[in-house]
């Protein structure tokens, strides 16, 4: 690195300002796992516990039986699948057969999944018996991998827990298509052994809240290796230290941050299918995980539970945020309610999850300008600056785009060579997030550079209105969008929902407004709702309310 960095002073003392060592690719992190520690738990999923030796015997059979259907190295696999150990099996399954995984939101239906399907080309796709009956069967012949395998709902566990699998059925299984009966007319056999390459692609993830045509991430084995890396020295996680899966697998915080780290410490994983706030406040005083990361809307759904027992919740002494913005006042309230110090982080697909976080025993940072909270400082082995309109270095406190290098970064986007080129510069990763860097080196986010409101030539950021109205003790969450404006061009539009209990009209809030912003930043127009829109990772969709707003106008 060439330039100064302010942010080693706030180091913690353990952890390397470079990159620690690693293993080289994300199987041989497993392969570690393995050999160190067979009989320790890999999974922990409702009342079925899966050990190391297991799951390597389960993605062995699997992996075999890839091959013999004709998957060749380089070929993809589409998981389209919750958070289960099928999604498990099938990563590793894939990678001992030399291919690439590719993770579908389950939440993506028919025109979706048929977009993504098109533009990875995978020569097979493991999904849920539902999604094959409602989604998959609707496919275009010319996008349906000739190899579709699925899996009940219901399998691998026996509880279930009417929260998750109450009406759920299981469905009659296609000739040779069913994922455990594949497995098991393969057991105890193994694949030629196959070790990946550090810049072998292990993962294309598609970028959330694209429009238009989507963009695959190429997240190689090399990037895996050095984020879990970077993210197990950073947050001192001993061997076997057990993480709670809180954010979804399909997602990159669930891939690097939850799995791959699980691998890199032989942890076990506790899985919940999917994110229901009373399971996962189950599963966490049954398990008793001592680390996770989860999008603050998902501490928010925690703390709205009226059965709420912080005492349930003590075994979680490292819980992180990342992928939508930190409200100072929802971080203080977190603290209140559950006991949790929140690790606030900033981090993107591209960069294969946080990398910049909040040092551990540090306490949060709030700019006095404009009341973000900071996301910390760059991880081991990652530079980050502030970049101006022409791409120059901007000074502290100033505002611009933030640009990132170093080793987690993807190499491209999946036969988007333009749009590699554009993004991952051989200077740094052009991220589009706006924000500044203080004079101690904390990074602060402002938004998305597509987010901002022009009103009458102000520039107004979203994220600076959200966070003063989360502050009002009625809100319970807050988006703010632009509006078209005849007169103004643009001007703001707040979209909330209330806590259980309280009541507050549109006047009430815009008056709190007007009393802690600007006058052209306070919200002209205010919509209340039960629920705002959200990705399954836990980020508020402001696209889907301007396109909203598009529709109504």
């Amino acid at each position: 690195m060439t330039t100064p960095q302010p942010w080693l002073a706030h180091y913690p003392a353990d952890v390397p300002a470079a990159v620690p060592p690693f293993q080289a690719d994300g199987l041989s992190l497993f392969r570690a796992a393995v050999t160190s520690a067979p009989t320790f738990d890999a999974v922990l999923y409702f009342d079925r516990r899966i050990s190391y030796a297991e799951l390597d015997r389960l993605s062995d059979a699997l992996a075999v039986a890839l091959l013999q259907r004709g998957f060749t190295a380089g070929d993809r696999l589409a998981i389209y699948l919750q958070n289960s150990p099928q999604f498990l099996i099938a990563v590793l399954a894939t990678w001992k057969a030399g291919g690439i995984a590719v993770t579908i939101n389950p939440m993506n239906r028919e025109y979706e999944l048929a977009k993504l399907l098109a533009d990875a080309t995978p020569k097979a796709l493991i999904c849920v018996d539902s999604l094959r009956d409602e989604v998959v069967a609707k496919m275009p012949s010319e996008v349906l991998p000739p190899i579709v395998l699925t899996t009940s709902a219901l399998d691998m566990q026996s509880r279930n827990d009417p929260r998750i699998f109450g009406k759920i059925e299981r469905r009659q299984a296609k000739a040779n298509g069913d994922l455990l009966a594949v497995i098991e007319a393969c057991a105890g056999q193994v694949p030629p052994v196959h070790v990946p390459a550090p810049g072998d692609i292990a993962f294309i993830v598609y970028t959330s809240g694209t429009t238009g045509k989507p963009k695959g991430a190429l997240i190689s084995h090399d990037n895996i290796a050095h984020v879990t890396a970077a993210h197990r020295a950073w947050y001192a996680l001993a061997e076997g230290t057990p993480i709670l899966a809180a954010a979804p697998l399909f997602h990159i915080t669930g891939l690097a941050g939850h799995m791959a780290l699980a691998w890199a410490i032989a942890a076990p994983l506790v899985l919940c299918y999917r994110f229901e706030p009373g399971v996962v406040l189950d599963a966490i005083a049954e398990h008793r995980p001592r680390y996770t990361a989860n999008a603050i809307t998902a501490y928010i759904a925690l703390m709205n539970l009226p059965q709420l027992d912080p005492v349930k919740l003590a075994s979680l002494l490292t819980v992180t945020s990342g992928g939508a913005p930190v409200p100072p006042s929802v971080a203080a309230l977190v603290k209140q309610k559950l006991g949790w110090h929140i690790l606030n982080g900033y981090g993107l697909t591209e960069t294969s999850s946080g990398v910049v976080i909040m040092p551990r025993d540090a306490g949060g940072r709030v700019d006095p300008v404009s009341g973000a909270l900071s996301v910390g400082i760059p991880v081991s082995g990652v530079e980050v600056w502030v970049a101006g309109e022409d791409g120059a270095r901007l000074g502290h406190d100033e505002i611009g785009e933030i640009v990132i290098r170093g080793p987690m970064v993807a190499g491209g986007y999946w036969q988007k060579p333009v749009e590699s080129a554009d993004s991952m510069r051989a200077d740094g990763f052009r991220t589009g997030d706006i924000g500044f860097m203080d004079v101690n080196g904390w990074f602060y986010i402002v938004d998305r550079k597509k987010d901002m409101i022009n009103a009458s030539g102000y520039k107004v950021w979203p994220r600076e209105v959200e966070d003063v109205l989360y502050a009002h003790p009625a809100v319970r969450e807050a988006a703010v969008v632009g509006v078209g404006d005849a007169y103004r061009g643009e001007t703001v539009k707040a979209v909330v929902s209330l806590r259980d209990g309280q009541v507050a009209d549109r006047e009430v809030l815009v008056t709190w407004c007007r009393e802690r912003l600007a006058a052209y930043k306070v919200p002209r127009v205010v919509e209340f709702v039960e629920e705002l829109p959200k990705n399954a990772s836990g980020k508020i969709l402001r696209r889907m309310l301007r396109d909203e707003t598009k529709v109504a106008a």
